[in-house]
């Protein structure tokens, strides 16, 4: 049966693993169900190679014949995503799914598709049967380019993750699919595609008639400009990133001439990509005062369920723009400053038990709004709000939503308003920074447990903050409350497997307390699954890398003004130093006198003790608050050592062993040993460190990384304590995983 596009031997081609359908036919069902459903949605009837028997042997003992190459010329590839499906020594994996990308890329419509509506996707359509390992996601999207969409037929409960069936109840469901319903997306998709696929064969065939035409009529101007576009075309098939890229720097430069004569550049359309947004705080016009907290917790979720949209390139943190607040700037000047092509800007107004909330979505280069809603309601509906205030901006900007990220959004996380009233205020002043304490937030969580016991964001809050106490803020032993946090965390995903505050705890969890790596690393990936456009989660995933010595994966994210000294230390261990200066001096011009102890950290890494030991004195100097905890004040009394100032060297180390009496918080114990490493007094060293064994010490993951403690590591003591706390079980992880 020949393909809807005569240059193809089938229209799709479904890949899978023999094994996957051995048990309930699910791929046969599928397969079965989505041919009567192409019936429907086709005029023509719809070509599929689908092989009963397909081979599911190692790439040693099978090659592709020419009748394989053959079938693989399709329009579109379906593979069926399983947890056997990932696995590269596989039949499926390379002789079909490789084979058919490589195959695609040198046609002539490529990989990627140009859909009518605009958007652009890939010909691979993803059908996903299981959730996936984070390891298995990361490979898979590596393959196929980018972030794995496609139609989920998954059916989970909790400790269920199998394939969703024709009869399984939604209502029952986690993900709340229904197999009727996934089966008409997945046709609609391949519609979808197949569409695009035509319009761009439309258009080739139009330019060479044109092209045709232009030759019989040499000496005309309008022969010569479709020549020249029939070369373009023929340039763009023969090298498209050429092409794009020149195109490109074409626009970018004549802009850029336009708005130097017109006497304003705005930069930030050109340095930033086409879905980049500032969600502004919305301006609080209530009476009451006290709805301040509330009128930015609006703001505050509308950004973190943008952030849970992989297809934006961008979105700002609340942080980068509540400085904004109040401010006279014009909204260009603004987006030019966050370098970003959108803002949403607001009103929020509570009268009695309604709310009104107005938003705006503007395009700062010439300040037009392109969509604006007003929504009067109860103020019961407040959430509701949120989410179809992120919902219209993504359809406004053409993001493509996939459905678990639009379930993701559109849950509702309490019924009580009382109790999601008093987290956004913990939120709010957790935001704000006007805490006190952090007790006083947990004061707030508990009573929204309280108010609402089915409340997942408030036992999330309650364990994230709770760790945060015992390792920096509080004065309390580690085992009287550590325990208490994960009981919180565990509690917030039995009721919410997806809240990513909750997974985030259990990456610190997991990585501070129970040194169990690997364990930490999963929590951190689904992390960045969840929310992938949230800017603080990669840090804190690069933070980690550092500490098992990855720097090289740890340089292939961005990094924030902020944290980029964490780009420096990754340049360090990695030996890429060149361009380093550079670096520094464009961090301390951004973080002024918050970033000259992190310089001085840096410092110390490159063994220039003088140059750390200025800018530590200068953070010192400058009364920075946070100076004064363990950490820094043991690498002053090093810089001091190292300098010969031992008499004020010891003075601090004084301090900190007496510390260490009577508070865990800020491992004083740690960084004494630490201290002692990095003067080469061994024995003192070992003798601390293995009282921050003792107490939990939550720096013990750096004991891999850190290059004071290359003194140490031919002790077999260093071994010892390598091996109890994790370092050498997440060694053999990666070797494993490597294999």
């Amino acid at each position: 049966m020949p393909s809807l596009i005569p240059c193809f031997e089938y229209d799709i081609f479904i890949s899978y693993r023999q094994k996957d359908n051995k048990y309930v036919g699910c791929v046969t069902d599928f397969v079965s169900n989505l041919k009567k459903e192409l019936e429907a949605t086709f005029k023509d009837e719809v070509s599929v190679y689908f092989d009963i028997n397909p081979h599911d042997g190692l790439l040693e003992t099978h090659d592709v014949d020419a009748s394989l190459k053959d079938k693989l010329k399709c329009a579109i590839f379906i593979p069926v995503i399983s947890r056997t499906y990932c696995d590269p020594k596989s039949f499926a994996w390379q002789n079909e799914l490789k084979a058919f990308i490589e195959q695609v890329t040198n046609d002539q419509f490529g990989l990627k598709v140009k859909l009518p509506n605009g958007n652009v996707t890939s010909r691979v359509l993803p059908v996903r049967i299981h959730e996936l390992d984070p390891e298995d996601l990361s490979l898979c999207e590596s393959v196929t380019g980018g972030y794995l969409r496609g139609v989920e037929f998954i059916y989970k409960e909790p400790g269920v993750n199998r394939p969703l069936k024709t009869d399984d109840d939604e209502k029952n469901n986690l993900n709340k699919t229904k197999y009727r319903n996934q089966i008409n997306k997945t046709a609609n998709a391949i519609k979808e595609i197949i569409s695009g696929l035509k319009t761009y064969q439309s258009a080739a065939t139009k330019d060479d008639h044109l092209s045709r035409k232009a030759k019989s009529e040499p000496g005309n101007l309008g022969s010569r400009l479709v020549q020249i576009r029939k070369g373009l075309v023929s340039l763009r098939l023969k090298n498209r990133i050429i092409l794009v890229l020149s195109a490109l720097l074409v626009i970018a430069g004549a802009f850029i001439v336009y708005k130097i004569i017109e006497g304003s550049v705005f930069t930030g359309k050109l340095k930033s990509n086409a879905k980049s947004i500032a969600v502004m705080a919305f301006h609080n016009y209530s009476d009451d005062s006290n709805q301040e907290n509330v009128s930015d917790g609006l703001t505050s979720e509308i950004i973190t369920h943008l952030y849970k949209i992989r297809s934006f390139d961008k979105v700002v943190s609340l942080g980068s723009v509540l400085p904004y607040k109040g401010t006279d700037k014009k909204i260009r000047q603004i987006a030019d400053e966050l370098k970003v092509n959108y803002i949403l800007e607001g009103t929020y107004r509570k009268i009695s038990d309604q709310v009104r909330v107005t938003a705006q979505l503007i395009d700062p280069e010439d300040e037009n709004i392109l969509w604006q809603n007003e929504y009067d309601k109860p103020y019961k509906q407040l959430i509701a709000i949120q989410a179809d205030i992120a919902l219209q901006i993504a359809n406004q900007v053409k993001a493509f939503i996939t459905n678990s990220e639009k379930q993701n959004i559109t849950k509702s996380p309490t019924d009580n308003q009382e109790a999601y009233e008093l987290i956004q205020k913990g939120l709010y002043i957790w935001n704000t920074r006007s805490f006190k304490s952090i007790d006083q937030m947990l004061d707030l969580t508990a009573e929204a447990m309280k108010l609402d016991p089915n409340y997942a964001d408030a036992y999330a809050f309650a364990g994230l903050l709770t760790l945060l106490k015992v390792s920096q803020y509080g004065g309390s032993k580690v085992e009287s409350v550590v325990w208490d946090a994960t009981s919180y965390l565990e509690k917030a995903l039995k009721l919410d497997p997806d809240n990513t505050t909750a997974h985030l705890g259990m990456a610190w969890f997991n990585d501070w307390i129970r040194w169990d790596f690997p364990q930490a690393e999963k929590e951190f990936l689904k992390v960045l699954e969840l929310e992938p456009n949230n800017p603080i989660y990669p840090e804190l995933y690069v933070e980690f890398l550092l500490k098992m010595n990855r720097p090289e994966e740890a340089l292939n994210y961005q990094f924030t003004s902020e944290q980029s000294y964490r780009l420096i230390q990754a340049k360090i261990l990695s030996g890429r130093r060149r361009g380093i200066q550079k670096d520094f001096k464009e961090y301390l011009k951004s973080q002024g006198s918050k970033g000259l102890k992190y310089a001085g950290d840096c410092f110390l890494w490159m063994h220039e003790y003088d140059s750390a030991r200025f800018y530590l004195e200068s953070a010192l100097n400058v009364k920075d608050p946070q100076f004064m905890i363990p950490r820094f004040q043991a690498y002053l009394a090093l810089a001091y050592s190292k300098t010969n100032q031992n008499d004020q060297a010891q003075k601090i180390i004084g301090k900190l062993a007496a510390m260490s009496k009577v508070t865990t918080a800020g491992s004083p114990d740690y960084f004494t040993g630490w201290y002692y490493s990095g003067i080469g007094q061994i024995d003192s060293a070992f003798i601390w460190l293995e009282k921050a064994f003792r107490n939990r010490s939550f720096q013990l993951g750096w004991l891999k990384t850190d290059p004071v403690f290359n003194s140490l590591k031919s002790d077999g003591r260093y071994r010892d304590l390598y091996e109890r706390t994790g370092h050498k079980a997440y060694d053999d992880y990666i070797a494993g995983r490597n294999k």
